[in-house]
């Protein structure tokens, strides 16, 4: 991992940031405190932090410098797959060299949310943005988000945009948030855009139809600018269709063009696949060490997004993709993608957090040989956990099943009596623990090397898996 982004920031900082006023200065923990205690921050309180306007942002960008104008980017919406997207072409945009200097390019990446250190929202070649780029940055602009109210995502994209500007990226992969069309990150003019797939996910702020979630994240397409669109999908390509051609931007839908299948060597750790452009095959074998089916599609719209940059002059070779494919976990630090924790019992963590998510989570389970199934499951308060536990309750079909229920330790986090008692209701009797560490330990005792053990649910009941195996390593 290159991390010369991360050693210079400190060095090149004094070009951001006046000299601080003489008293001392916040610890990098006493900041973090301020940013989740004092700002709101959506992941961790829900719809209280939600802003259907982006009106804080453009007077952030306006007090900040307008930075969101000083470097290049790749602006990734969708409902699922645009964290996986972007991750893909920051690590291939990292093998690729400019054609300026000769050298790799120097490619930012803002990501949402992070499951274990903050930091892990904002790199530039992998590597994390400093601890004190961040705390200087909050202490310079504390009081201008104090007397705005800004909220903890506003606040984090202004501190994105400023790194990447300061530290002068070649280009930077930018995940919206939410949505897309009021997402504090479209304040940007994207060299392409990308809207992966609809599906149903926060429809209490945008909209409970697939058409009218498709005209949120349609808000992200600008003029004259590209747009790849990952899905074709009946119920939205017309909203695409339209506002492309009212922004008069060329639109293309990548599975329309590409195919990528399975080759044999896939296991349940490894994804291995060939590219094929209109039937004719461009790359005969690639591995993704990412290996949940669902890569497939996102793949797709990986490859999509790599032609139009072709076109707009980046000169990104095939070997250059292979790689970026094979190291994207390394390059960019993604966890929770069909993220394997441990073998004999293989043990999985798979962030489906959602519809569309847990059916192509089962539909790999599918594809797979194992013994007994041992589902761990927790998720925030504001999803339809009915319906998904109704999903998950076919998950091991063919298999012997044991539930065990937890909690994602965030105040979203659905009380797990109310989520045992419900899942009782629809016959997937399990046990309760207060704690994602306390299930696994259980399920760990009761499985034999042949079982299979699926912790699976919101984002941040993964994030407390990782900590829980970071803190086990033998």
């Amino acid at each position: 991992m290159d991390t010369t982004g991360a050693t210079q920031a400190i060095s090149n900082y004094a070009f951001f940031i006046e000299p601080t006023q003489p008293h001392r200065l916040m610890t990098y923990q006493e900041t973090l405190n301020y940013m989740f205690n004092s700002l709101p921050m959506y992941h961790r309180v829900g719809k209280a932090a939600y802003k259907a306007d982006i009106t804080n942002t453009l007077d952030m960008m306006e007090h900040l410098g307008h930075p969101e104008t000083r470097f290049q980017s790749i602006h990734v919406a969708g409902t699922n797959g645009k964290g996986s997207v972007s991750h893909f072409l920051a690590s291939i945009l990292h093998k690729t060299e400019s054609s300026a200097t000769g050298k790799a390019l120097k490619v930012g990446l803002y990501t949402s949310p992070h499951l274990v250190d903050f930091r892990e929202r904002i790199r530039i070649n992998g590597a994390m943005i400093p601890e004190e780029y961040v705390t200087r940055f909050i202490e310079k602009n504390k009081t201008f988000f104090d007397s705005h109210q800004l909220s903890f995502f506003e606040m984090t994209v202004g501190l994105a945009f400023s790194y990447f500007a300061n530290e002068q990226v070649d280009i930077a992969v930018i995940e919206v948030g939410m949505g897309g069309r009021l997402d504090s990150t479209n304040v940007i003019s994207p060299l392409l855009s990308i809207i992966t797939n609809i599906s149903f996910d926060h429809t209490q702020f945008l909209g409970n139809t697939l058409a009218l979630i498709a005209g949120e994240k349609a808000g992200i397409i600008k003029e004259h600018t590209p747009v790849v669109i990952g899905q074709t999908q009946a119920e939205t390509q017309p909203v695409f269709l339209s506002k492309a051609a009212e922004k008069e931007a060329p639109i293309i839908f990548a599975d329309q063009h590409y195919t990528i299948e399975e080759v044999e060597g896939s296991s349940s750790t490894e994804l291995h696949f060939r590219v094929e452009r209109e039937g004719v095959t461009l790359l005969p074998h690639l591995v993704s060490p990412m290996a949940g089916s669902y890569q497939l599609k996102n793949l797709a719209t990986v490859m999509q997004a790599v032609e139009e940059l072709r076109h707009i002059g980046f000169a990104i070779a095939d070997e250059q993709i292979l790689q970026g494919v094979a190291d994207v976990v390394s390059d960019t630090g993604l966890h929770g993608r069909w993220e394997c924790f441990g073998k004999a019992p293989l043990i999985i963590g798979e962030t489906a957090h959602n519809e569309d998510g847990v059916h192509e989570m089962l539909a790999k389970l599918q594809t797979m040989q194992y013994d007994d199934l041992h589902l761990v499951y927790g998720c925030v308060n504001d999803k339809d956990f009915s319906h998904i536990l109704q999903l998950i309750g076919n998950a091991g079909k063919g298999h012997a099943s044991h539930f065990y229920y937890s909690q994602p330790s965030v105040p979203r986090g659905l009380d797990v009596t109310i989520l045992a008692a419900k899942a009782a209701e629809l016959g997937m009797q399990g046990s309760a623990f207060p704690t994602v560490g306390e299930a696994i330990e259980e399920a760990k005792s009761r499985a034999t090397a042949g079982d299979l053990i699926l912790i699976t649910g919101s984002i941040f009941l993964i994030a407390d898996t990782v900590e829980y195996f970071n803190s086990h390593e033998q």
